[in-house]
């Protein structure tokens, strides 16, 4: 148990920080750290598209329908006991990855480790909600998170390349056990334990909802690629998603203790930074997918180079991150989201208007502007949130913005892969890929316009 000066204002008090944040670095380098390695695992284990998009879609659809649970044990048993729960999953299932030895125990292994980081991300934020209590300090925080996120998604595809072209692609998933061992010792010294609610209750059945919704529409996404969008599997699968929401709200308003209670949802900064969320990731992690595929499918880059084709996009990202953190004291949140979003939109109709086969040199800015523009908004729509949650619930408030920012994310690369499959040519699906992000990053802008509440001038 860390001793009261590990929380009290001075140069000890970003060691919670640091902490909490290599967890949140694991995951975040998870996501992004396969996307180079997906087309040599396919080649190694003779898998078709459709089975490259569920290693990487099986874990972000497990790890977003389990993200709401991972917030409510969070309140109810401790946030920090959960988060180093899942740790230790994310571990072994880490472990079990690497060893794999076909698509089918890869895509399972893949699928524990969505739970842990379920279980991780939740408690990250509610961690330093909890460390941090002024305004100012929180803030700077958050900042600093979303710039470790940064980080990683930047290490991600370069490190990524760097692992499969020396020491191959299962090293992709052994890196995180030293990683995490060192988040274990680093948050068991220097995090306090955090507060517990006995009485929150663990809604499961509207859980099962959540986890069959994104179950659903993940499957349909990545199937109408191959079956094609008409097929009544893919559309089975789509109107189950859509009933397996509708079961969500209806649970949710029935409930005496809704997972997600409907007060939460009626706030519209809650609503509209978790919506923000999901159309941000849904276009960035869908821009980094198609590009990865197209970088190494057509234009012919090793892993390695593949990586460094998609630094300039990722490697933006940390610094948006802390100039967002900082800005947002002067000017409130609502104008860097909101201009987050409309540079990132600029980025992937750059991208669009560059033809479809553009020399590399062409999209470099495109790129740039997407990662900028998607990390200068994080800070603000996650502080947001978490501002506007209630006593007791900053751990469902951050499972509630986690879990559509997954949903984005699996999403984004469904579509891509399904885009680039169903497309006439690979120019023109990629091309449509980028289009449908940019649409999503103009609707985040308006979101943010209508949501994002304005500083308030000082009295």
């Amino acid at each position: 148990m860390p001793s009261e000066s590990a929380l009290a204002p001075g140069k000890q008090s970003w060691r919670p920080l640091l902490a909490v944040c290599a967890g949140y670095f694991m995951v975040i380098l998870d996501v992004t750290i396969i996307n180079v390695a997906v087309p040599v695992i396919g080649r190694d284990l003779s898998a078709p598209l459709t089975a490259l998009q569920w290693i990487t879609d099986g874990y972000t659809l497990v790890f977003a329908g389990l993200l709401l649970t991972g917030g409510a044990l969070g309140d109810r048993l401790g946030n920090r006991r959960i988060f180093c729960a899942g740790v230790g999953v994310f571990i072994a299932s880490s472990a079990a990855c690497a060893l794999a030895q076909n698509t089918v125990s890869l895509v399972a292994a893949r699928l524990v480790e969505g739970l842990g980081a379920a279980l991780i991300v939740p408690g990250s934020l509610a961690l330093l909600q909890h460390a941090y209590p002024d305004a100012a300090t929180r803030a700077r925080a958050f900042g600093l998170w979303g710039s470790l996120a940064g980080i990683a998604a930047s290490a991600g595809p370069l490190l990524g390349g760097v692992i499969v072209s020396t020491v191959g692609w299962r090293w992709v998933f052994f890196i995180n056990v030293p990683v995490g061992f060192a988040c274990l010792v680093l948050t068991l010294r220097h995090v306090a334990p955090s507060p517990r609610d006995p009485t929150r209750a663990l809604d499961w059945p509207a859980q099962l909802a959540v986890v069959t919704a994104v179950a659903a529409l993940t499957a349909a996404l990545n199937e109408a690629g191959r079956r094609g969008w008409t097929d009544p599997a893919v559309l089975a699968g789509a109107g189950l998603a859509v009933l397996a929401a509708v079961a969500f709200v209806v649970r949710e308003w029935l409930a005496r203790s809704p997972v997600l209670p409907l007060g939460l949802m009626r706030s519209r900064a809650t609503s509209g930074g978790a919506a923000i969320g999901l159309l941000f990731n849904f276009a960035f992690y869908g821009m980094v997918f198609t590009a990865s595929l197209d970088f190494q499918h057509q234009r012919g880059f090793s892993a390695l180079g593949a990586g460094a084709a998609l630094f300039p996009a990722v490697a933006m990202t940390m610094f948006a991150s802390v100039l967002s953190g900082r800005l947002s004291r002067v000017t409130g949140h609502r104008p860097l989201v909101i201009s987050g979003m409309i540079l990132a939109a600029l980025g992937l109709a750059g991208w669009v208007a560059a033809g479809d086969d553009p020399a590399y040199p062409l999209l470099v800015a495109p790129m740039m502007a997407a990662g900028f523009g998607t990390s200068f908004a994080l800070t603000g729509s996650t502080a947001t949130v978490m501002e506007a949650a209630p006593t007791g619930y900053s751990g469902t408030a951050s499972a509630l913005f986690n879990t559509t920012r997954q949903i984005g994310s699996a999403t984004g690369v469904a579509l891509g892969g399904t885009l680039l499959a169903t497309a006439p040519d690979y120019g023109a699906g990629l091309r449509t890929s980028m289009a449908v992000g940019a649409v999503a990053y103009l609707t985040a802008a308006v979101l943010a316009w209508l949501c994002v509440p304005p500083k308030r001038k000082a009295t």
